[in-house]
């Protein structure tokens, strides 16, 4: 498995994320439905967040761009640190990882506690 490290936005506790991921294979076909799990470390048994294409958190812009949103709700869960997530595909069976892990820093912000 090959390592890329790319820098981008952190998580900030209490606040609504966005990502957008880009990708040089077709991993996002118009039929795909995709599933990612957010744990704190891979081995973690403990689900932070799941996302999806059904419920909208993941959403395909076209076969090589994915917006992923985790919600306010789920990051005020979070602890500051660090996140992973890997995508599957559950369209296909049997379900086929998308073959990648992405590692997020996740940070207390100074300004929070706002309606």
């Amino acid at each position: 498995m090959s390592v890329a490290i790319v820098e981008g936005p952190a998580i900030l506790i209490g606040y609504a994320y966005r990502l957008d991921l880009e990708s040089e294979a077709r991993l996002f076909p118009a039929q795909a439905a995709v599933v990612a799990q957010v744990r704190i470390k891979p081995s973690a048994t403990d689900i932070l967040a799941t996302l999806t294409t059904a419920d909208g958190t993941l959403i395909r812009q076209s076969d090589c761009l994915l917006s992923l949103t985790i919600p306010a709700q789920g990051t005020s869960r979070f602890e500051p640190g660090s996140v992973v997530l890997d995508m599957v595909r559950v369209d296909v069976r049997p379900a086929l990882p998308l073959g990648f892990l992405l590692e997020i820093p996740v940070m207390l912000p100074v300004t929070r506690g706002l309606p």
